[in-house]
């Protein structure tokens, strides 16, 4: 998923550090071109993958479950190691780490490439999760770190549009790219855009670290939440095929609830913590990572499934499923500087109990269309009311984080904001496969019973319900008949797919009723 920015303290960790070494002007284009091109593969990857999910299902024979992991394990060592990948580069170095991190991703980014089967590109997108750990929350911190009070905002604007354009077209060039050449082709663009990072970070990004950091990293917080994350996940994710009562599924979850436990006893006993927890002190700190938690899992978790609707239900091809949402991110990118203006006329509360329910409109919107109709009339407006729900409620999100808290935490604050919208996605695809698997399933077997196809049909079907709309039937049956279980498959994924979507919607209000209660001016809540 995407994880839109409005200020420099979304896209990662900056702990409050000053400008400790701001680089010559002559430099400052370069230092800029490096921070973009490097966010933006991180960004665009997370939103490709999702559209190459009906191509790898297609030549990998990947179940649900498969894909759900090629999502998952990227996001997984993403969400778990971002705070701690801020740190270290405020510890030893932000170029340093951020090279590294960089280096990692394109090295990952071969191997997903590469990738034999299913199973080896899981294991190559967690590689690609940990680069992106280190390097997101190196981009905006190199910026912050290189340039001075006076050049640092329009620094920060320049990246911000950028990226934002970036994360408009990068779906559209990986559908292009996967329809006429491969789904590989999408992870061997990062090559070339990694290479031209490393020359231009190495050759013109001074070196900074935060003077003020010390004490030893949080290796342990770090572990014990990537170990109860990836537990937690992991039951959720592979119950359907095994049942909640496989002692896999068992042990995975009751490792992972203990280590998240586990966790929160570190953390409170921890030095440095990479999760401050004195900061949810603040009613308002609390309500709007809730409102960011309860808001990013429904978009995460739905538009993991939008482009399976389109591709195989609807029939897009990967190009158009990837210019789909393009009028959603173009609105929150264009309405992001006006959404911030509202902070000023009504203060952070209100475009935060506004914005998420427009936000669940848009939702339900997504649960009109049936198996076919036109983009205009169906997806469209789902669309546009989407990105005006988000555009109004990203920059108030942002402002209630840091008035939240002490100007000396804003980082730390800023960073849990966006660690929150990236576990929430995290267990929101878990928990929305949970839910398509039995709706699918009961309304495919419905309309079979009524269809009553031949034995082939019925078998094909049952050897392949993990596959949800990517079924493929036998051709040796006549072509009345195999358009009638076609068309049921469409329906039982639809049916599955508006499910999600209402489920969404009521989390976007549920966002929204959590700005209600929680969320407070900075006078009230200090």
């Amino acid at each position: 998923m995407i994880t839109f920015a409005a200020s420099p303290c979304d896209a990662g960790i900056i702990r409050g550090a000053p400008c400790l070494s701001p680089s010559a002007p002559s430099a400052s284009p370069w230092i800029l071109a490096a921070t973009i091109i490097a966010s933006s593969m991180a960004f665009i990857d997370g939103t490709v993958v999702n559209v190459a999910l009906p191509a790898l299902q297609r030549e990998l024979s990947a179940n649900l479950v498969d894909v759900q992991w090629v999502v998952e394990s990227y996001a997984l060592f993403l969400a778990a190691l971002l705070l701690v990948g801020g740190a270290a580069g405020d510890r030893f170095g932000r170029r340093r780490v951020f090279v590294i991190g960089v280096a990692l991703f394109a090295t990952a980014s071969v191997w997903c490439g590469l990738a034999g089967s299913v199973r080896q590109l899981i294991a190559a997108r967690a590689i690609q999760g940990v680069g992106a750990a280190l390097l997101v929350p190196g981009s905006l911190a190199i910026i912050s770190a290189s340039f001075d009070e006076q050049s640092r905002g329009k620094a920060i604007g320049t990246w911000s549009g950028a990226s934002a354009l970036m994360a408009a077209l990068g779906p559209v060039l990986g559908g292009w790219l996967i329809d006429y050449l491969s789904w590989r082709a999408a992870f061997f663009i990062n090559v070339p855009l990694a290479a031209a990072v490393l020359y231009l970070t190495l050759r013109h990004v001074p070196e900074s670290s935060n003077v003020d950091a010390h004490g030893d990293l949080d290796w342990q917080g770090a572990s014990l939440v990537t170990l109860g994350l990836g537990g937690i996940v992991y039951g959720m994710i592979e119950s359907p095929l095994k049942g909640w009562a496989h002692p896999a599924v068992i042990i995975a979850l009751i490792v992972g609830v203990s280590a998240l436990a586990g966790f929160l006893i570190v953390e409170r006993r921890q030095a440095t913590p990479m999760l401050p927890l004195e900061l949810f002190r603040s009613s308002t700190f609390s309500g709007a990572n809730l409102l960011t938690f309860l808001l990013y899992g429904a978009l995460g978790g739905s538009l993991f499934f939008l482009p399976l609707d389109l591709i195989q239900v609807h029939h897009y091809s990967t190009t158009a499923a990837g210019a789909a949402l393009l009028p959603f991110v173009l609105l929150l990118s264009l309405l992001s500087r006006w959404s911030g203006g509202l902070i000023n006329r009504y203060g952070a509360q209100r475009p935060l109990i506004v914005g998420p329910i427009i936000v669940a409109v848009g939702f339900a919107l997504f649960a009109v269309p049936g198996t076919g109709g036109n983009y205009w009339f169906t997806f469209f407006p789902a669309a546009v009311v989407l990105g005006l729900g988000m555009a109004v409620s990203v920059a108030p999100l942002t402002t209630a984080v840091l008035n939240a808290v002490d100007a000396r935490f804003a980082g730390a604050a800023s960073g849990i904001n966006n660690a929150a919208s990236r576990v929430s996605a995290l267990i929101a695809v878990a928990v929305f496969g949970l839910i398509m698997t039995p709706i699918f399933n009961g309304t495919l077997d419905a309309a079979l019973q009524r269809g009553a196809p031949n034995a082939a049909i019925i078998a094909a079907i049952d050897q392949q319900r993990s596959r949800l709309a990517a079924i493929d039937l036998p051709t040796n049956v006549d072509a009345q008949t195999k358009t009638a279980a076609q068309d049921a498959i469409a329906h039982a994924f639809v049916a599955g797919f508006r499910a999600i979507m209402l489920i969404s919607a009521a989390l976007a209000l549920g966002g929204a009723a959590s700005a209600w209660l929680l969320i407070r001016s900075p006078e009230s809540n200090r």
